[in-house]
Parts: C-alpha cells; structure tokens; sequence
C-alpha cells in the first residue's frame, strides 16, 4: 500500500532544476507514504464496520423471514428502505465535512448508527423492520460520502481512485468477514435468542465504539496534523492548494451550480442504476445460491466469500489502472457492463450452484470494480463545497437504487415464484449506467494539467 501512492513522485519538482527537484521528490514520497499509512488503514476498518452493518441483513434473512413470517416482498421493501432515510442528510453532511469536521461528522454518524443496528435485534413486526431500516439509513447519511470528500483533503487528483480504492476494498473485505462470521452466529441460540438477533448485536457494537475512537484519531485538514512534519505538511497543502487554483481558473462553479452540472446529473444516474445491480447482489446473493443448491446456511455464507474476494481483485486492479493511465470514464463502464453480463449468467446457469457462484463472481467484479475510477470524476472538473455537494448528491439519489434493486427482486420472486425476471431487470440497469458515465464529457486534460 505504501508503494502504491509513492510512485509519480517525477512530477513534483515542476520547473526546478535537476538538483533542486531531488529533495523535494524525497519529500513528496515521504508524505503521501505517512499519509497513506495514517490514514487509509483506519477509513478502511471503518467503512467495513458501515458496510457491514449496511448488508448483514442479506445474511440474516435466512433465519429472520421465517422466525418473523415476511414474504419476500416484505424483506426486499424493507431492506431497500433504508435508502430513503439514507437521502435525507447525504447533501448537507457531505458539506459538513468539507466546512465544519470531519472527525466529529463521522464519529456522530457511527455511534448513532450502531445504536440502530443493535435495535434490529428486537424487530418483531413488519412496521418495526421498516421504521428501523429506515432509521438506519438516515443515521449513516454522509458517512461514504464525507469519507470520500475526506481523501480529497489529503490525496492529490492522480493519486485518487488509488486511495479510494483501498478504502473501497472493504466492502468486499466486509463480505469476506462478514460470511462466516454471520454463518456462525445464525448457529448460535445463546440465552433462547436466535442467532440472526445476536448477528445484529454482535456486529453493531463496533461501530458504537470506533465512533469514540474516531474523535481522537482522525485530523481533518493536513495543516492541523501534528504527526505530520512541517516540510511534508507544506508540500500537501501546497499541491492540493495548486490543484484547487488550477480548477478553478479553468472554470469556477459554484455550489448550486454543481448540483445542476449536466455532467454531475449524469453521475447521479449513472451510479443509481449502478447501485440497482449493487444491491441486488449484495442484499439477495445468499438467498439466490441457497436457493439453486440447498446448502446449509454456514455453507451459503462460506461459498458466498468466493465473489466477494472476485470484487476485491477487480476493485484494486481497476483503481491501478486508472491512476496509471489518468482514464476514469471506460475503467467504470467497462466493468459495469461485465455485471450485466454476470447477472445474464446467472439466469442461464438455471439451477446449477457451482455456475450460479461462478457467475456471481462477474456481477461482483462488475458492481465492486466500477468505484474506483467513478468517484474520482466529480474532484476532477468540482472543487471545496461545489465537489462535496455533489458527491453527496450523486451518493444520496444514486443510493435510491439501494431500494429499487432488493424490491425488485423481492417483488418479483413473490410474483414470479423465480428471481430470472428481477436479475434480468439488474443487468439491463448495469448497462444503462456504463451509458450514462460514457455520456459524462471527459475532464482528463483538465486535471492532467498538474
């Protein structure tokens, strides 16, 4: 990981002679080496303790529907759900975090958010599981995105999708812990509660925790970090101070502005129908491959690691690349529309378990390895406030296809008594937002210019 961001170290010596330029690059890979390390580790364990929380009813469902009577129906409204309370406070907490802290935002988010993941613990009722879902979602809003409004106050341009790459790589880390660790608590029956309440406990009381540490550990602006020497802390600020100046003499665009940007429009598109096939595969997965093979529910969430360790290679090889070549457009579409064409696959693999997992292991590539290169587009052609507004934008609408993906399938398969039609609905969807970031104007030249 350090070797990672330490690499392009060429360019940062400018127009100063052969002899000047050497300490300075010796500076420059020293920063973004302690950056790196300081920071990239902690917002790593902190988004798998969020996804986590996020997607462990994906898990739970294979205890929890028939424990509490839901259909299908019943479980996709209420686990897509969560994604109306989270569109209520994305906006203005990703402005919070570019104007007011960070640290204190996201420490706020995580306690109040693993307070009510534990509660889901005690649902009973369909009304109770909606109201929870929902108030899940609105106590988490922000969270992703001010962490990536948060590594754009440290990690310059080219060195971004890199670094939200390794951050992202929780979601699938978070899945690869998150399956066997829930496989084993839907075994449990401690003090006669079933297992699927305590995977809810046990998985939430992290985030309560690490929410207090977070007010400690993180620092919200390189110019305040006392673990950071002067002459790095000078270079940081000085390069990410040059990156706003450059953009903003190619075109200032205010907040409002932003939100109505064509391009950022497009984004709020693209990653909506993104999302649709995102959730499709993380929220019914387990139930899809239970289904197909009649495996035990330890066996599902073992097998179920596989794709997700598929989406972790995807998203670090996609981020490489896209640094490397500065492209972000293609590096997202193309693998968008490779999930498109796993969920195809999946219907044609018919009841065969091993194609079903096999197939899975595309869609995973596909909606885990377009990230990397799509959240770099708005910090390429968007600065400060305008930037984290519409990142919170293109997070809280684009996020609404976290309910429509789980209910379509969930409608669907109460209707159909078969999921084909809602995973047929998932790849169309995929395909349609690689169309929508193709149709993004490119802004490469502009932020090449550094």
């Amino acid at each position: 990981m350090e070797d990672t961001l330490a690499t392009e170290s060429s360019r940062v010596g400018g127009a100063s002679s052969k002899n000047d330029s050497r300490p300075l690059d010796i500076t420059a890979q020293r920063a973004r080496r302690r950056i790196s390390v300081r920071i990239i580790p902690y917002v790593f364990l902190l988004y798998i303790i969020a996804f986590l929380d996020r997607v462990n009813v994906g898990y739970a469902a294979l205890q929890m529907t028939k424990d509490l009577g839901f259909s299908a129906e019943v479980f996709g409204f209420g686990a897509g759900i969560f994604f109306f309370g989270y569109v209520t406070l994305e906006i203005p907490g990703s402005i919070l975090v570019e104007r007011w802290s960070a640290r204190k935002w996201i420490a706020r988010i995580m306690i109040s958010w693993g307070i009510l993941a534990i509660m889901m613990a005690f649902v009973r009722t369909s009304g109770q599981f909606y109201w929870v879902r929902f108030l899940l979602g609105a106590a988490e809003a922000g969270f992703f995105p001010g962490l990536i409004v948060y590594l754009s106050h440290w990690f310059r341009y080219e060195d971004r999708a890199k670094a939200v790459a390794l951050f992202m790589a929780a979601i699938p880390v978070s899945n690869l812990i998150g399956s066997p660790m829930s496989g084993l608590l839907l075994g449990v029956h401690w003090f006669d509660v079933a297992g699927w309440r305590w995977l809810f406990i046990i998985e939430g009381i992290p985030a309560v925790v690490f929410g207090f540490v977070t007010l400690y550990y993180l620092t919200d602006w390189p110019r305040e970090a006392p673990w950071l020497p002067d002459d790095e802390k000078a270079w940081i600020v000085g390069q990410l101070e040059r990156e706003k100046v450059e953009r903003k003499a190619v075109r200032h665009i205010s907040m409002w502005q932003a939100l109505a940007h064509r391009d950022v429009l497009l984004l709020v598109g693209a990653y909506f129908f993104a999302v649709v096939g995102f959730y499709g595969l993380y929220i019914w997965m387990p139930t899809v491959i239970q289904q197909s093979s009649g495996w035990s529910d330890l066996e599902v969430t073992m097998v179920a690691m596989i794709p997700h360790l598929t989406g972790l290679a995807a998203m670090l090889v996609v981020g490489a690349s896209s640094d490397r070549t500065g492209e972000r457009r293609w590096h997202a579409a193309a693998v968008m529309v490779a999930g498109g064409v796993g969920y195809v696959l999946v219907i044609l693999a018919g009841g065969n378990p091993l194609l079903v997992v096999a197939a899975f292991c595309l869609v995973a590539a596909g909606v885990d390895g377009f990230m990397p290169g799509f959240w770099p587009i708005p910090t390429a052609f968007l600065t400060e406030s305008a930037a984290a507004a519409s990142i919170g934008l293109i997070n809280s609408f684009g996020n609404l296809g976290g309910f429509v993906g789980p209910f379509i399938l969930g409608y669907v398969r109460t209707t159909t008594n078969s999921f084909n039609g809602g995973l047929a609905l998932l790849a169309v969807s995929m395909v349609l937002g690689a169309a929508c970031v193709l149709s993004v104007r490119s802004h490469q030249g502009a932020a090449a210019h550094r």
